[in-house]
């Protein structure tokens, strides 16, 4: 699933409502995220040039500037994923969005809840266009096409939450990534019960991908922090 290139994710909001802007930092804030809010488009096009940014949460309607330009600024010299936020009776303004390269659209009022499932999406799209469709580790395979890892060429028996969390790991071979970490990325309404069973997920992982799963290679518990996925040779 997703690779944390740092603890968190960086996330520019464009958006000339402050009050709109405060909310949507707090709540992307409580789910693991880094968000910079700026309030016109000329600011929102000098912070992207200056620094980098995962994704980008665009408000078509802004006092300087008309949104559409500002996404087809960003998209003429970065890749950048852009979610625009547009009013609900603006159709032709989706598509031209959308035709300018944007990635997604949320029409305005919407539950934070919904911004958060399409954020996710949207980077996850762009994680997969960065990364091969399938990850090979000696003889295990993390097939992110068929959401399937195989040992030696026969399908592992993973839940689709175990698959994540293994090609989570592996995205981040080498780095710790912690169980909130973990839960941030995977989010869903069941968070607190995933977070009471990651142990186990991680249990029935080894148990399929590992020689000997009570002394694992590639799924190493640091105590007291997290996981590691380690690029073990067979």
């Amino acid at each position: 699933m997703s690779p944390l290139r740092d603890a968190t994710e960086r996330l520019l909001l464009i958006d000339d409502d402050p009050k709109l802007g405060g909310m949507i930092k707090e709540y992307l804030t409580d789910h693991g995220f880094d968000i910079t809010v700026v309030l016109t488009g000329e600011e929102g096009l000098d912070f992207h040039k200056r620094r980098p940014f995962d994704a980008v949460i665009l408000d078509l309607m802004l006092p300087d500037i008309e949104g559409l330009e500002v996404c087809r600024q960003i998209k003429a010299r970065s890749n950048t994923p852009i979610l625009m936020l547009t009013a609900k009776g603006d159709p032709l303004d989706r598509v031209i969005g959308l035709e300018l390269g944007a990635d997604d659209y949320v029409p305005k009022p919407f539950e934070p809840r919904e911004l958060l499932a399409r954020i996710r999406a949207v980077l996850r799209r762009g994680r997969l266009e960065k990364h091969e469709i399938v990850s090979r580790f000696g003889r295990l395979e993390i097939d992110r096409e068929r959401l399937e890892a195989r040992l030696n060429g026969e399908r592992c028996n993973l839940t689709s939450h175990q698959f994540q969390i293994l090609d989570m790991l592996s995205q981040a071979a080498g780095r710790v990534l912690s169980r909130d970490q973990i839960m941030n990325q995977l989010g869903g309404h069941d968070a607190e019960a995933f977070d009471r069973s990651i142990d186990v997920h991680v249990s029935r992982i080894r148990s399929e991908i590992e020689e000997d799963p009570r002394h694992p290679r590639r799924v190493i518990t640091v105590r007291g922090v997290g996981y590691v996925f380690a690029k073990a040779q067979d």
